[in-house]
């Protein structure tokens, strides 16, 4: 296993030269959805993300702004610990509970890249989702989902073989699996069968072409300028990008927005995204 060192991660939305498979696939699906708006949305967040006596993000304040939370299940950062007082509270707050696997890469918190052989990753992913899944089971929660983190999200958005061995194990567990509509998530999880659900970062930036930007630290982001962002994409299902605007993903229907727990301000901007998600919800009926 090789580590590269990254400061930022690229991950291109409906770059047509990620895999032939992929834009296929994508295609297809798009012929067969009729999309309406606003989409239907969720709100979810990374979860239980300290470490022993090391806290990262208000977990309590958060789990009252959020529908899915998304577990760290110990190779970035959590615990046995602090995974399970996280579904304790996930429990006590009514949020469902998604599995958040990571490269094993405590100390660059699974934000550094790692060469990993398909069949290894979805060992490394079965290893960790069974750990929260005891969890659950004494606290009688369902899995929910599967979404990774950090760099192994990026690697797997762009690589049509990992993807499909971290959809595989999201098979395995009976659940959906959370990634990028219009990249090898989506390609992969249409060829599994697994359902899909699409998700889109309201604290992150995305390059002029689309690109995801996933930063080893976050940066803070004005509470207006989130709020800005989420109304164009309930609206129209749009990404707003720094220079415009690109289509979310082709068939997408609905989308599951992520706020990440150690963006400045989490609690706040986690507030302001439930509060127009369940206003746009309410509209649907």
């Amino acid at each position: 296993m090789t580590f590269g060192a990254r400061s930022d991660i690229s991950v291109p939305i409906n770059d047509p030269t990620v895999s032939p498979r992929a834009t296929i696939a994508l295609t297809h699906c798009a012929s067969s959805v009729s999309v309406m708006f606003p989409l239907r949305a969720t709100v979810n967040c990374d979860m239980g993300e300290g470490y022993a006596l090391y806290v990262i993000g208000d977990d309590e304040s958060l789990m009252k702004t959020i529908h899915l939370a998304n577990v760290a299940c110990g190779f970035h950062a959590s615990d046995f610990n602090i995974m399970n007082k996280t579904v304790v509270l996930a429990k006590a707050n009514g949020v469902l509970v998604g599995a958040h696997p990571s490269l094993p890469d405590r100390q660059g918190w699974g934000r550094r890249e790692m060469v990993m052989e398909p069949d290894e990753l979805a060992s490394c992913f079965i290893y960790q989702v069974g750990a929260l899944t005891g969890f659950l089971k004494v606290h009688n929660v369902e899995l929910n989902h599967l979404k990774p983190h950090g760099a192994v999200y990026g690697m797997t958005s762009r690589d049509l073989s990992l993807a499909r061995a971290v959809v595989g194990v999201a098979k395995t567990f009976g659940v959906p699996f959370m990634g990028l509509a219009g990249t090898c998530h989506q390609a992969a999880a249409e060829e599994l069968g697994v359902p899909f659900i699409a998700e889109w970062f309201a604290d992150l930036e995305y390059s002029p072409e689309g690109k995801l930007l996933i930063t080893k630290k976050h940066i803070p982001v004005p509470v207006d300028v989130v709020r800005a962002r989420v109304a164009k994409m309930l609206s129209e299902g749009l990404v707003t990008t720094q220079s415009g605007f690109v289509p979310l993903g082709a068939g997408v229907t609905n989308v599951s927005i992520c706020c990440h727990s150690d963006t400045p301000g989490a609690v706040e901007i986690a507030y302001a995204v439930k509060a127009m998600v369940d206003e746009s919800n309410a509209r649907l009926g």
